[in-house]
């Protein structure tokens, strides 16, 4: 038993700084939108998908205090390389920050499944609230190739790079 709550611990654990590190990754990207980039269109849909990951976030943040878990070490790394992949990648173009929101949303799409294939029936409300955050984050996905996101050429390389940066980071942020 006690192997299955160090389990849910690093899902909460994991999940949390994902859900932030989305956040950040929005607010570098509406950073760059408010001074360097003028795009309202996209401006307005990154703010509606950071409803969104703000939601999601609260949510873990709850989870964390009422379970007495130790949020990642990390998130003060995270929470800069999450503004800085969302500034960097809006200076690309709507394109590469399309690209950047359907990366992140493919990682988290195959590690939120992983976790309730995982989570038992003793964790019925956090599985339910895990499956309804899967939807969201595809729905992003979805909406991010709507808006122009593309894996041609310099886009595949950049796929890449932002996908295994968010595989480190979850394996990072499951034991640190």
């Amino acid at each position: 038993m006690k192997k299955s709550n160090n389990k849910v611990e690093e899902f909460i654990r994991v999940d949390h700084a994902g859900e932030r590190g989305a956040v950040k990754i929005y607010e570098g990207q509406l950073l760059a939108l408010n001074t360097l980039v003028k795009d309202e269109n996209l401006k307005k849909t990154i703010e509606e998908m950071k409803v969104h990951e703000k939601e999601h976030c609260e949510f873990f943040e709850n989870e964390i205090k009422k379970r007495n878990i130790r949020p990642t070490k990390l998130l003060p790394l995270w929470d800069l390389l999450g503004v800085g992949l969302g500034f960097g990648s809006t200076l690309l173009g709507k394109k590469a920050a399309m690209l950047c929101t359907a990366s992140v949303e493919e990682v988290i799409d195959k590690h939120y499944l992983d976790q309730i294939n995982q989570l038992g029936p003793d964790e019925k409300e956090l599985k339910q609230k895990i499956t309804k955050f899967r939807e969201d984050e595809l729905h992003h996905k979805d909406i991010a190739y709507e808006k122009g996101a593309s894996k041609e050429g310099f886009y595949s390389i950049m796929d890449k790079i932002i996908k295994t940066g968010s595989r480190i980071a979850i394996n990072i942020s499951e034991k640190v």
